[in-house]
């Protein structure tokens, strides 16, 4: 193979995909179009920084935070069995991986009271009391961007909710870092979608928050 064949090649199949281009969309189940936290805006206005855009969720906002993520693989499990001659694998059933999904930390602490919210809602502590999963849950929408922001392939997590959730490490040393928060979803089915039906899932996820 030359290398003529295969800059031919990619060139024919639009270029190489680059990591850095995707988006990822989802609604979490208790958010809603206004923003109902009263103490945050409060502390707002008290600190001359309240914005009439800080009234409105912008289901945009958790798009444009999320500075990573990855398309899950999936694995097929199988059993040994002992035929004739040799031992062969024969499948029974399929791994999901759960996926991990990394935000930038504004000032506001929006993500991070996004996912505080969202998880003390699964599982009460003061109530010990465990929701149920048909309140808990969202689809989670990946899409692979080309250069021109036009999704090319995306995954639908269906059924998706927080299982986990980072520390934050404060530090005099890291006078010049960005905090991050890191966050694992679990989710029923990841469900493969092409550039059409991928958009239709990104504006219906959108549209979610207005109930």
């Amino acid at each position: 193979m030359s290398i003529e064949r295969i800059k031919s090649l990619i060139s024919k199949k639009g270029g190489l995909a680059k990591a850095n281009r995707f988006n990822v969309m989802f609604t979490p189940p208790d958010l809603t179009l206004f923003n109902l936290d009263l103490q945050g805006l409060l502390q707002k206005a008290l600190t001359d920084n309240l914005n009439p855009k800080n009234v409105l969720n912008d289901p945009r906002d958790i798009s444009l935070l999320c500075d990573s993520v990855s398309i899950p693989g999936k694995q097929i499990s199988t059993i040994d069995y002992q035929s004739v001659r040799q031992s062969v694998k024969v499948p029974y059933g399929t791994v999901q991986d759960d996926v991990d999904l990394g935000f930038l930390l504004t000032n506001d602490y929006h993500m991070k009271t996004v996912f505080d919210k969202w998880i003390n809602s699964i599982v009460d502590a003061e109530k010990y009391c465990v929701a149920y999963k048909k309140d808990i849950t969202c689809d989670v929408v990946i899409q692979q961007l080309d250069e021109q922001d036009t999704p090319i392939y995306g995954v639908k997590l269906e059924g998706a909710f927080p299982v986990s959730m980072s520390n934050i490490e404060l530090s005099n040393q890291s006078e010049n870092t960005v905090q991050r928060l890191n966050v694992s979803f679990t989710y029923d089915k990841a469900v493969p979608e092409g550039p059409l039906s991928s958009t239709g899932s990104l504006i219906k996820s959108a549209l979610s928050i207005f109930g």
